[in-house]
């Protein structure tokens, strides 16, 4: 590759961005960066103590400079965290730094996917986690279509098919 471009993956918690995000990275030679673990290593906390502490204001804060810093790089792969795309910086930034890959999914395979999880503050207390999920998806849906430059179904794959199916998409 005579020129290094960067794959940033969007789209819901449960999405799959981060197995994907690394089976991509591995198959590329490509550095990856998940966004979310970027923060608690930063942090040395997780994000559910951030969210706890700071709110999800504190914690977008971070998100978008990280982003900011990880968008600068050439050559990688990052993971995002599924709100990430509510800051018009990050949209802006990963729009402009990259190729936008969203991973789209069925309400009812992020349940399944996300229900053992208690990492996932915004669901993680919620009485009706799918209730969350759907007014979730109804702000955040419009704003992943609208910086994607490849939309991609991962409900019926594995990470490695979903995967290969980005790489030969984007002409790896």
């Amino acid at each position: 590759m005579a020129e290094k471009r960067n794959i940033f993956l969007v789209g819901p918690m449960g999405a799959g961005k981060s197995t994907i995000g690394r089976q991509i990275a591995r198959t590329l030679h490509l550095d990856f960066y998940d966004s979310d673990s970027e923060i608690e290593k930063r942090t040395g906390a997780d994000i559910s103590w951030v969210f706890e502490l700071e709110g999800e204001e504190g914690f977008r804060a971070r998100e978008e400079k990280v982003i900011g810093e990880l968008t600068e790089h050439m050559g990688i792969v990052l993971a995002t965290g599924g709100g990430s795309i509510m800051s018009k910086e990050n949209r802006n930034r990963l729009s402009a730094r990259g190729i936008v890959v969203y991973l789209k999914t069925t309400i009812d395979k992020q349940v399944a996917r996300t229900e053992r999880d208690k990492r996932r503050p915004l669901i993680a207390e919620a009485e009706n986690p799918r209730e969350v999920l759907e007014t979730l998806a109804e702000s955040r849906d419009p704003l992943y279509e609208e910086i994607a430059d490849v939309v991609v179904e991962t409900d019926e794959q594995s990470a490695k098919v979903v995967a290969s199916q980005i790489i030969d998409q984007l002409g790896f």
